[in-house]
């Protein structure tokens, strides 16, 4: 089994030392450069390079810059997709985003994560756990959501927030760590 295939799967891989990783992570940053150096007015070709680096796309989406990722193939976004500027998403497992999600500046999603035991993670291993995140969801400015998180439908995910849990549709959260404070009516 490849670091590729226990990266994906969700085990313990290191991605510091294996050659097809590292590859994969130097080209998608190399796109983002490109990306985050267009004039901002150019539109079309913005849109033309998202589409090469995300793994999957729908209509009506905008990214402002600047924004990374790790790999790019792992994230899917939804219908009506925007996020604001410093949108980071490290992506060693599948960032799956529903249609008409805002982004707020500053934000990160997270799906890797590195071993408690100092003797695994001096060795390099990490794993990437996925995130999920539903339609209808605006995600406020300066939130972290960390790896093996589903954030439901028509949720907010106020400013600041570190998401470590996952959150229930109709709902509000907020705070570190984040938690429900209001349900919301379908």
């Amino acid at each position: 089994m490849t670091e590729k295939d226990k990266m994906l799967l969700g085990e313990l891989y290191n991605a510091n030392y294996d050659e097809e990783l590292i590859k994969e992570r130097i080209t998608v940053k190399d796109k983002c450069f490109e990306y985050n150096n267009i004039r901002p007015a150019n539109i079309e070709y913005r849109t033309k390079l998202l589409k090469d680096i995300l793994g999957k796309c729908e209509e009506n989406f905008y990214i402002e810059q600047p924004f990374m990722c790790d790999y790019g193939y792992n994230i899917e976004i939804g219908k009506n997709f925007y996020a604001n500027h410093n949108l980071v998403i490290l992506d060693g497992n599948k960032v799956q985003f529903g249609d008409n999600v805002f982004v707020a500046p500053n934000c990160a999603f997270y799906t890797s994560g590195h071993p408690l035991d100092y003797k695994e993670r001096n060795k390099g291993l990490e794993y990437a756990k996925p995130i999920k995140i539903g339609n209808n969801v605006w995600i406020g400015g300066n939130v972290v959501v960390l790896p093996n998180v589903t954030i439901g439908d028509n949720v907010v995910i106020g400013a600041g927030s570190v998401v470590n849990k996952d959150i229930p549709s109709n709902s509000v959260a907020v705070g570190n760590p984040c938690k429900v404070i209001k349900k919301l009516e379908d």
